[in-house]
C-alpha cells in the first residue's frame, strides 16, 4: 500500500488519535494524559502508559514554574536540541546544558567525577525556578539528589529518565516517593528524547491553553 504524503500537524493529529485509540478504556489525570501520550508519540513505546512516575501536582508545578520563566537544565545536547526553545521563550524561559563547557570538563577531570555531576553544581547556582530534565546520566540525578539534601537547590520540577543499566534504576529511585516534585520514567527506559518530550508535553499545555497564537 502506498503510503500517503501528509503534513507535518496532520502527521501529528493522526498519530495522537491512533495512541488514544490504542490505549483503549484507559484514563490519566488532567495534564498527565498529555504527558503520557507525547512521550509514547516520541517513543512508539506503549510502556509509559504504565511505567511513568508522577509526584503529586508534578504537572501543575512544572507548569507554573515555565509560565514564570524558568530555565531548563539538561543533562545532554541532544535533549537541550529537543526542547521547543521557541515555545519557551514565550514564557520568558531558556534551556541550558552545561555538558560541553570546556571548564566543566577541566573541573570533573581534575576531581575524577563525571561531566554531569559537575552540570548540576553549576546549574545549582541559576536564579529563579529550574527544571531539570535528566534523560541520559544517572550520575547527574544522584549528584542532583545530593545538593537537594544538602539545601543547594530546590528544583520546581525534576524529569528523571536516563536510560541503560549501571545506576540508573537506582538514580530514579531516589526521586519516587520523595518531597521533590517529579516525573519518572521508572526501570531501565528513557532517554534524551523521552526527558525532552516531557518538557514539551508541559510547554504545549501552557501554549494552547493560554492563548498564544502561532
Amino acid at each position: 500500500m502506498k503510503p500517503t504524503i501528509l503534513q507535518p500537524a496532520e502527521i501529528e493529529k493522526r498519530s495522537f488519535a491512533i495512541i488514544t485509540e490504542e490505549l483503549g478504556n484507559r484514563t490519566f489525570p488532567d495534564g498527565v494524559a498529555e504527558v503520557v501520550k507525547r512521550v509514547i508519540h516520541t517513543t512508539a513505546d506503549f510502556d509509559y502508559a504504565d511505567n511513568l512516575a508522577f509526584s503529586p501536582d508534578a504537572v501543575e508545578r512544572g507548569k507554573q514554574a515555565l509560565r514564570q520563566g524558568a530555565t531548563v537544565v539538561t543533562d545532554t545536547n541532544m535533549a537541550l536540541a529537543g526542547v521547543s526553545k521557541t515555545t519557551l521563550a514565550k514564557f520568558g524561559g531558556k534551556a541550558v546544558c552545561f555538558m560541553a563547557d570546556p571548564d566543566v570538563a577541566r573541573e570533573a577531570k581534575e576531581r575524577g567525577v563525571t561531566r554531569a555531576a559537575v552540570s548540576m553544581e553549576r546549574a545549582a547556582a541559576l536564579e529563579g525556578p529550574v527544571l531539570f530534565a535528566i534523560g541520559n546520566a544517572p550520575t547527574a540525578l544522584i549528584r542532583l539528589h545530593e545538593l537537594i539534601e544538602a539545601g543547594q537547590v530546590q528544583p520546581a520540577l525534576v524529569i528523571g529518565a536516563p536510560v541503560g543499566f549501571v545506576n540508573v534504576v537506582e538514580s530514579k529511585e531516589l526521586f519516587i516517593g520523595s518531597d521533590t516534585p517529579h516525573i519518572v520514567a521508572c526501570g531501565r527506559k528513557g532517554g534524551s528524547n523521552v526527558a525532552a518530550a516531557i518538557v514539551n508535553a508541559l510547554l504545549y499545555q501552557l501554549y494552547t491553553r493560554e492563548g498564544f497564537e502561532s
